[in-house]
């Protein structure tokens, strides 16, 4: 019996199998897509074995990983419907879509866990929000492990309440996108003034890790790591001011109000297809 089997290996799924290689070892691992193209493309970056068909890898695998969009996920529970899930662990990525729909959707009696990721898990950098359901008579410490030891290996996680997930979302799963937005402004608006591209994504890039190092580590409210490069009089207040009068957090705080309301409309969408 396999620790882990993948439905779908894309931008999320790739990395998180590769940690599940790493975790548990290549031969504990196995995955599935629609496209055998993309399945041998995987065997030979990976060396992992895949499974033929969904059904196979269900009955192989302890914990089945949900790696696809959510307007995929009908497909996926049409291939669950050949498949003996009773006892599995289902766990989930897709965004916006709740434990209840997950549940329905499948119609056996399986264990859910709905995890919101990012794209930092490529470079193991990654923040996972995790949140367990309580159907099938809920997980033990040892289910739950697999669970948090498979996103532990690609970054960091906090479990939270499933009613928390939608702004789990804003806060880590699309945000990764503004921070890009960020870099890529403000390494522009110095390439205007003569600094070399290269050298003004690395500048910016570094910049924006050292940043989140040091939030992290030293644990200071950000107003005040802000008010630290804040000289009286300085270049930076003068900065700050601009982004204030421009709108900077006002833009931010509804960016997630757009996200939030998308994660709200897809969950709505998923549950009235099932």
């Amino acid at each position: 019996m396999k620790k882990y089997g993948f439905i779908g290996t894309g931008n999320m799924g790739f990395p998180l199998l590769k940690g599940a290689a790493e975790l548990v070892g290549k031969e504990n691992v196995t995955y599935h897509t629609p496209f055998a193209e993309e399945m041998e493309s995987v065997k030979a970056r990976t060396g992992i074995e895949y499974s033929p068909d969904t059904a196979t890898l269900v009955a192989e695998s302890e914990n089945i990983v949900i790696c696809v969009k959510p307007q995929m996920l009908g497909d996926v529970f049409r291939e669950f419907e050949k498949a003996a899930m009773r006892n599995k662990t289902i766990i989930s990525i897709a965004a916006g879509v709740t434990c209840a729909t997950l549940y329905e959707g499948i119609r056996q009696d399986v264990r859910i866990a709905r995890i919101m990721p990012n794209t930092p898990a490529m470079v193991g950098e990654g923040m996972s929000c995790i949140c367990f359901a309580d159907y099938s008579g809920g997980f033990d410490d040892e289910q739950k492990k697999a669970v948090t030891d498979l996103f532990g290996k690609v970054g960091q996680y906090e479990v939270i309440s499933e009613s928390l997930m939608n702004a789990a979302i804003c806060a880590n799963g699309s945000s990764p996108a503004y921070v890009f937005m960020f870099i890529e402004a403000l390494a522009d608006s110095v390439v205007k003034y003569g600094i070399p591209r290269k050298t003004a994504y690395k500048l910016v890039a570094q910049t924006v890790l050292g940043s989140a190092k040091l939030a992290l580590e030293t644990g200071e409210h950000p107003g005040k790591l802000k008010d630290n490069v804040c000289s009286p009089g300085g270049t930076t207040i003068a900065a700050v001011e601009a982004l204030e009068e421009w709108g900077f957090r006002n833009a931010i705080m509804k960016a997630t109000d757009a996200c939030y309301e998308k994660g709200v409309e897809l969950g709505n969408i998923n549950k009235k297809d099932q």
